[in-house]
């Protein structure tokens, strides 16, 4: 299994058992805020930086 696949599995159980313990007041907010602190730190990037990033990726897919 891929790193990035386990990850998502990861997350996705944790998500459940959050939601499932949790109020789900507080788990809404504890999941909304792992996906909105790496979406506002690519906004906060230059435009330099995101072409970096972006290039990054590329090279990693393959030749």
């Amino acid at each position: 299994m891929a790193p990035r696949t386990k990850a998502v599995v990861i997350g996705g159980a944790t998500a459940i058992i959050l939601w499932w313990i949790l109020p789900t007041w507080l788990a809404v907010l504890i999941i909304l805020g792992v996906i909105a602190v790496p979406a506002v730190a690519y906004l906060m990037l230059d435009p330099t930086q995101k072409r970096k990033l972006r290039e990054q990726g590329r090279r990693r897919l393959g030749p």
